[in-house]
């Protein structure tokens, strides 16, 4: 399918990824041969003339609920998971623009000196503009996901879908790394994925999905041009609608 304004599938879209994937083979941290080959992934789908921007988690510094468990306050360490998809933009930012892209990290968090405060409508003319747009700092509200900030955020910019990119080429029935037999959807519902509690974004963000009907394709981060191949018409992914 040639990438031209008539036959791609959609103009402007979110890509939602967690903080483990700039990990690389790392246990901890960033690797920057990582973030620069999926800022390449970025820049392949800008070239498309594909409005983009992301949402990136933060677990691979800090993660809110594991340090809840571990005794700290829920609040504080929300907030410090959040501080922690700050860093994460910020290393995203630096990689895009290395590619000579234009970018934007706005933080739901205000902190003037680092990133850009959300303000709805600047972060639509950035898009506008086509600079790509890396919302940190979740929602800035404690107890909320990064799945969450990310279907809160395509909504508000008016997004034509949400690309989580994951460590596999879609939703399975069970988890594929531990199941020789696990069987991966083509296409799955809303409902479906909240009822057998599929792990591909967490309930609230699903809901929030399913009611404002933006699809949500899941595919693997690891496979490269897998992003860019959706847009073509292309590649491995399980596609989440309403029908």
């Amino acid at each position: 399918m040639a990438e031209t304004s008539e036959n791609r599938r959609y103009d402007r879209v979110l890509l939602k990824i967690s903080g483990e994937a700039l990990m690389g083979d790392q246990t901890f941290g960033l690797h920057p041969p990582t973030v620069e080959r999926i800022a390449r992934e970025v820049q392949s789908v800008r070239d498309m003339g594909v409005e983009v921007c992301m949402v990136i988690g933060g677990g691979n510094i800090f993660r809110g609920l594991q340090g809840s468990a571990q005794g700290m306050e829920r609040t504080t360490a929300d907030y410090m998971g959040m501080l922690a998809t700050v860093m994460n933009a910020l290393a995203m930012q630096g990689a895009l623009e290395k590619l000579g892209i234009h970018t934007r990290v706005i933080s739901a968090i205000t902190m003037n000196e680092v990133a850009e405060p959300y303000i709805r409508r600047r972060a639509v003319r950035h898009l506008e503009k086509k600079r790509v747009c890396i919302f940190a700092a979740g929602t800035g509200n404690p107890y909320f996901t990064t799945d969450t900030a990310a279907v809160l955020r395509a909504t508000e910019m008016n997004c034509q879908a949400i690309f989580k990119g994951t460590k596999v080429d879609g939703v399975y029935d069970k988890d594929p790394e531990k199941h020789d037999d696990a069987v991966r959807y083509d296409k799955i519902t809303y409902d479906d994925v909240l009822q057998k509690h599929l792990k591909v974004m967490d309930a609230s963000a699903i809901a929030l999905a399913r009611d404002n009907d933006l699809p949500i394709f899941v595919f693997s981060l690891d496979e490269p041009g897998g992003f860019r191949g959706i847009l073509a018409g292309e590649g491995t992914f399980t596609r989440v609608t309403e029908t």
